[in-house]
């Protein structure tokens, strides 16, 4: 028996709030579309694929594609899409699975399929853990309560003639495909669904779901040497001590090595290869006015700090009433809230250069997400 899948990615998704459809946003650096696809590709269950798209987005999904995939033009419904689809199957069977659920699972899948072929008809369900109302305007209308009240998911999956006939003997626009089948043969089957396989639809849902709009991590390290007759300057702060920290610029080491960490989120090499200590505009530079040009230059590829941490290095001097201060000058430089910059601060136990108050060192990391 021929399996075909129609996915659909004709809409825009104008509740998620990006500048593009909200299916060519990357989770892991692939599109939302793409990973749904690629599940029932690796499920090997599926021998035809239909991807249906908007005049918009047509070219770009297209281009993204595996070959082999057709992608039709769909239309201003999810059920005028549908039909567009339908148009292109050859299979006995067609599932049906909306581009903005990149979680489902092969075994989903599986059993829908099972479905289909039992009883010409089959969706995923879950039972409702909310009491449930129907609403007119701002008032309550009816209470439908929670007992035999199930959420419907996809894939839907139906025998092709039947649902094609479907379609041929009702009109106007329907919630989704099994409102279509159920129509007109009044014997839908329900599997269980799976409380993973949610829908991607407002912007907190991308934020929740390992978008790649979010987690780019960076590490950073940086050390100075203890000299005498220098400042010491900890993430833009003066710390009172008679020694300070050797470098070509202020030796703020801390600051440093955060920028080291931003840098490197983005794969955009390290704060020498930006700021080369072998150039004299950087001599004594401050280093929280190169921190600003590093985040101007992470703004340019669309990215923002969303968080960073930091642990000092050092014997002496002690910084514990020093690190709330430190904290709030770099959420200021950040522009972050406080409580996204963690700053701590330790001693070497008297082991090492560090140990031996020859040196202050700093290991970082920052979160940056899209901007």
């Amino acid at each position: 028996m021929k399996v075909s899948l129609i996915l659909t990615c004709a809409g825009r998704g104008s509740r998620a709030g990006f500048n593009q459809n909200k299916l060519l946003q990357n989770i892991n650096g692939v599109p939302v579309f793409l990973t749904a696809l690629n599940t029932f590709i690796k499920s090997g269950l599926i021998d035809e694929y239909i991807i249906t798209a908007s005049a918009v987005d047509f070219d770009k999904i297209k281009a993204l594609s595996p070959v082999g995939v057709k992608v039709v033009l769909g239309g201003n419904t999810r059920t005028q899409s549908v039909k567009n689809g339908l148009s292109e199957v050859s299979g006995n069977l067609v599932l049906i699975h909306d581009g903005a659920r990149p979680f489902v699972s092969t075994s989903l899948i599986k059993r829908v399929i099972d479905g289909a072929k039992k009883c010409g008809g089959c969706i995923p369900t879950l039972p409702s853990s909310d009491t449930v109302v129907k609403v007119n305007g701002d008032c309550v209308n009816e209470y439908l309560g929670k007992d035999c009240i199930y959420k419907v998911q996809t894939p839907q999956g139906f025998n092709t003639e039947k649902l094609k006939k479907a379609y041929e003997l009702t009109n106007g626009v329907f919630n989704d495909d099994g409102e279509v089948y159920n129509s007109v043969y009044k014997n839908l089957m329900v599997v269980s669904g799976e409380e993973k396989n949610i829908k991607l639809t407002y912007p907190e849902d991308f934020e929740n779901n390992n978008i790649d709009m979010c987690a780019r991590v960076g590490v950073g390290f940086d050390c100075h040497k203890l000299v005498e007759n220098r400042n010491l300057i900890l993430g833009g702060i003066k710390i009172p001590h008679d020694k300070g920290l050797l470098g070509h610029s202020d030796a703020d080491v801390l600051t440093h090595a955060i920028m080291d960490a931003i840098l490197s989120a983005l794969s955009m090499r390290d704060i020498g290869y930006h700021f080369s200590d072998k150039d004299p505009n950087y001599k004594d530079a401050n280093s929280m006015k190169l921190l600003e040009r590093v985040l101007g230059m992470i703004s340019e590829k669309g990215y923002k700090v969303q968080s960073v941490s930091a642990v000092i290095m050092a014997e002496k001097p002690k910084l514990l009433k020093h690190i709330p201060e430190i904290t709030l000058n770099l959420a200021n430089a950040l522009n972050l809230n406080i409580d996204k910059v963690g700053i701590g601060a330790t001693t070497l136990e008297g082991l090492g250069f560090v140990g031996r108050e020859e040196g202050i060192c700093v290991n970082a990391s920052a979160v940056l997400v899209k901007a």
